[in-house]
């Protein structure tokens, strides 16, 4: 008889990946793989708004962003534009080519938190400990060379990788310096239990003294680091994530307003209504009109 099966692998910690939750709530979706081929001298232009991803197959080519950066970018690198910042790329000398996908996003969520991202982040293909890059380029240059059942999918998922490893890789590089904001405090291992508390139960009338005890800090160290790395107070960044949870339930649910507030830890829908109105300018029921393109 065979040995059994040992089943005690050990899982994903999840309490310290605030950042699936961050990517959660801004529905960050990779999508439309396109590749680009020229010679010396050719063009292409990328424009404001449009969060795009590129890897370069044949080089070099030149990434320059508007009124900022000019960079050279070889076989094998990849270049992430998440902010939407405006570029263009050209093929320097001989032939170039490379792939491009872009991501959506749900904008008035993602806005505020991928403003603390640099206009552009480069990963060279050289790089030790960036072994996953070319093996990534492979798989998406497999699914654009004959495509079968499911390439979209495959496509999709793979781009959201390349996303996530890219904002891992400056997390560990630059990250520390970055603007302050909730996607910099994601990216921080010692706030992370405290994050994932705060965005599994944002319900709960967590106190500073609880998150700095989940972040194993004094009271004064965790505030200090979660307010630099955030940009904002525990309390503020508690109320704000709420009121981005309701302003996603309200967008996509029919649940009623009074319901959506209640389940978010408010005690009456017009202590969440005064509340909302002041952090989106109109009130949960406008809100919802608007975003489903009703009067």
């Amino acid at each position: 008889m065979s040995d059994p099966v040992d089943n005690h692998a050990a899982p994903l910690d999840a309490s310290v990946d605030a950042l699936s939750d961050v990517l959660d709530l801004i529905h960050l979706r990779g999508e439309g793989l396109t590749v680009v081929r020229g010679v010396g001298g050719a063009d292409v232009r990328y424009g404001a708004g449009e969060r795009v991803v590129h890897l370069v197959e044949e080089g070099p080519v030149e990434l320059v962003v508007d009124a900022g950066a000019r960079l050279r970018l070889g076989e094998g690198d990849m270049a992430l534009l998440a902010t939407g910042a405006g570029h263009r790329l050209r093929v320097v000398e001989g032939d170039g080519s490379w792939m491009s996908g872009r991501f959506l996003v749900e904008e008035s969520a993602a806005s505020p938190l991928l403003a603390a991202l640099p206009r552009v982040i480069v990963l060279r293909g050289s790089e030790r400990g960036l072994e996953w890059l070319p093996l990534s380029a492979g798989l998406l240059a497999a699914e654009i060379a004959d495509p079968s059942a499911g390439s979209r999918a495959m496509a999709s998922r793979l781009l959201d990788l390349l996303f996530i490893k890219a904002l891992r890789a400056w997390s560990d590089t630059d990250g520390a310096g970055g603007s302050p904001g909730w996607l910099t405090a994601a990216l921080d291992r010692s706030l992370g239990p405290a994050l994932w508390a705060i965005h599994r139960h944002p319900e709960q009338p967590w106190s500073v003294e609880e998150l700095a005890g989940l972040a194993s800090l004094s009271r004064a160290a965790f505030a200090a680091r979660f307010t630099r790395l955030a940009g904002d107070p525990p309390a503020r960044y508690l109320a704000r994530l709420r009121l981005a949870r309701a302003a996603d339930r309200i967008a996509t649910t029919t649940e009623p307003v009074g319901a959506i507030g209640r389940a978010l830890g408010y005690e009456s829908e017009a202590a969440f209504s005064r509340a909302f109105a002041r952090e989106y300018g109109t009130a949960p029921r406008d809100w919802r009109a608007a975003r489903n393109g009703s009067a």
